[in-house]
């Protein structure tokens, strides 16, 4: 059974995914959904998702369908609420939407800029096979998922 499912964005589960809250350290690390969600309104590429469990949203992730730096398709955020942290929630929801990334056209490479001190992100995308090549943009490390066909 999957419990832990994908939704684009849209008018029934927008507000619920702007008041969902990170940790106060992870909040430092990374734009509100808010932001992200209006951002998606100016750049198309950019799609937002709800991160349901069951039926209930637990968390928000955007990705570009548009290649960026690195010939990569970037991840923009991936965020699990942080009453729903340390379930697996978002390794799940991060293997769904790799699935999905992976159907882009051309895709070989999806690439995730994070802060090297988010150490959830670090343990996340690592054991999701991201590899870190040395990648680095302002305060942020990029590291590489390989996409196999």
């Amino acid at each position: 059974m999957k419990s832990v499912k994908l939704v684009e964005v849209n008018e029934e589960n927008w507000y619920e995914c702007c008041q969902l809250e990170l940790t106060e350290e992870q909040s430092s690390y990374m734009e509100s959904n808010a932001v992200s969600i209006a951002q998606s309104k100016f750049e198309p590429g950019l799609k937002p998702f709800a991160i349901y469990e069951k039926e209930q949203v637990v968390g928000f992730l955007m990705f570009n369908t548009e290649r960026e730096e690195l010939d990569g398709y970037w991840v923009y955020r991936i965020m699990v609420d942080r009453r729903h942290q340390g379930k697996g929630i978002g390794k799940r929801a991060t293997e769904e939407m790799l699935a999905i990334m992976s159907e882009l056209p051309g895709c070989e490479r999806i690439v995730v800029g994070y802060h090297p001190g988010n150490l959830g992100a670090h343990r996340l995308y690592e054991s999701l096979g991201f590899q870190d090549e040395g990648n680095r943009f302002g305060k942020e490390m990029a590291v590489i998922y390989q996409v196999t066909s």
